[in-house]
């Protein structure tokens, strides 16, 4: 059943009054302007101000704070990155390690900010139950991929193996076979995080700026669609999978786009059937993606099937159709067979993330151009773009840090030597058609119970394919 509410997206529905900020007027000098007023934007800002007050900062964002992803995601905070092996798999296990030990400070350093600064975001750190697998051939997969994540780098008592009655006491998953139990892993709620930002920004004197759509970005010079002028030493592009207009990033960030629900708040006596006491985090193990949490407020937010429409156009409306808000409820339902048929679903929104071509995050200020730019978190970006802002704000002030001596970490190069450009259409769109049919192809073969050559060999080519792509 669906009640969904007019505003749609549950994150601004209840994130309570927003501020309205200021259209961008007349001519300005600044130290760094900031185009996008997402978590990107305003971690570089927040850390740009906390390492030197006294810079001039200037954010600019298209529609209103928090309009892009950051107020539009699924609500977790992951100690980890999307990519990660790519990233560090060629290090010794030494520094390894001590990236991974950074990855998990990173969620709790969300956490002390948010306390610290009085922003009251939801944040509870309650782990992750990690692709939990529902067909026993996704045993074997799921057991593999945690020794992967501790030959990696995590440490193995954040990364503990759950087996079938292990995984039911915090679950009561539909056939659950067994998870990995990723300790660093928060839910937030984004809005009231990206709102609460703001107003410390604000409070700092940062100027932030709303419907001031950028039209012309070049090195040290930002024009804005209503003719606002701005020079400055350095300009961050901070739009992630909403970059398709600006130079520089259109064919680099790939946007493709996610589709969350979230019901009704639930009574006590079901979730004793369903579990999720501890607020977890959860993902299964299937190719598409299904994932969520409870909220504080005793919902389930829950995402899954996400898609790449042809030209990759960011999605602007928050609003989804009642046949996706369905598909996903049923997709619930089948997850956790304690929820009442009935279930009812109060939103059901949308929106776009960002993939770099090679699936890895960045953070890269030019010092010959002054341009600047961060992303690629591949829907993990809650947390990774508090990471890549602050990073992003330590390679601007010069500073000598484990994060700017981090792969992710690019301080002397341009956007264009960094970032490979993704095919032109319709080859892109034909990829992602092409995933998603094998994906679901597998998860058919699953479901129907077939184990063998069968199986193993369209998992083998699924593998195969992605990393082509890749």
């Amino acid at each position: 059943m669906t009640a969904v509410d007019s505003a749609c997206n549950y994150w601004v529905d209840s994130a309570g009054e927003p501020d309205v900020w200021p259209v961008a007027e007349g001519r300005h000098d600044a130290d760094v302007v900031i185009v996008g007023g997402g978590f990107t934007g305003l971690w570089t800002a927040y850390y740009l101000t906390t390492l030197r007050p006294e810079l001039a900062v200037t954010v600019l964002e298209a529609e209103t704070v928090g309009h892009g992803a950051s107020g539009r995601n699924g609500g977790w905070a992951i100690g980890n990155l999307a990519g990660l092996e790519r990233l560090i798999g060629d290090l010794d296990r030494t520094a390894r390690h001590a990236i991974c030990a950074q990855l998990a400070d990173n969620v709790d350093e969300i956490g002390r900010v948010t306390a610290r600064e009085a922003i009251d975001a939801d944040f509870h750190k309650g782990g992750t139950l990690d692709a939990a697998a529902r067909y026993p051939q996704q045993v074997a997969m799921q057991k593999a991929h945690r020794d992967a994540l501790i030959e990696l780098g995590h440490a193995p008592e954040d990364c503990v193996w759950l087996d079938g009655p292990a995984l039911a006491e915090r679950a009561a998953f539909r056939d659950g076979y067994g998870a990995v139990f990723f300790r660093h892993t928060a839910s937030v709620h984004p809005m009231k995080l990206v709102l609460g930002l703001a107003r410390v920004l604000a409070q700092r004197g940062v100027a932030i700026s709303e419907h001031s759509r950028v039209r012309y970005l070049a090195p040290h010079h930002v024009i804005t669609t209503n003719g606002a002028q701005f020079n400055a030493r350095h300009i961050v592009q901070a739009t992630e999978g909403y970059s398709e207009c600006l130079a520089g990033l259109g064919r680099r960030v790939l946007s493709v786009r996610s589709l969350v629900i979230a019901t009704e708040p639930l009574s006590e006596a079901v979730w004793a059937r369903v579990g999720l006491g501890d607020r977890p985090t959860f993902c299964d193990a299937s190719r598409v993606i299904n994932y969520g949490h409870r909220s504080r407020d005793g919902r389930l937010v829950f995402g899954a099937r996400g898609a790449y429409p042809l030209g990759g156009t960011p999605k602007q409306d928050h609003a989804i159709t009642p046949a996706e808000i369905e598909m996903r409820r049923r997709l619930l339902l089948d997850l956790f067979p304690g929820l009442p048929e009935d279930l009812v679903v109060t939103h059901g929104w949308g929106g776009s993330l960002g993939l770099s071509r090679r699936f890895r995050p960045h953070a890269i200020v030019d010092p010959h151009t002054g341009l600047a730019t961060a992303g690629g978190y591949a829907g993990e970006g809650v947390a990774a773009s508090h990471l890549m802002g602050r990073t992003t704000a330590e390679l601007i002030v010069g500073e000598d840090t484990p994060r700017t001596r981090a792969p992710w970490a690019h301080a002397d190069a341009a956007i264009d030597q960094v970032l490979a450009r993704w095919e032109p259409e319709p080859l892109r769109w034909l990829a992602a058609q092409t995933i998603s049919a094998s994906y679901g192809a597998e998860e058919s073969l699953l479901r129907r119970g077939c184990d063998g050559a069968l199986t193993r060999s369209v998992m083998r080519a699924n593998d195969g394919f992605a990393a082509i792509i890749e």
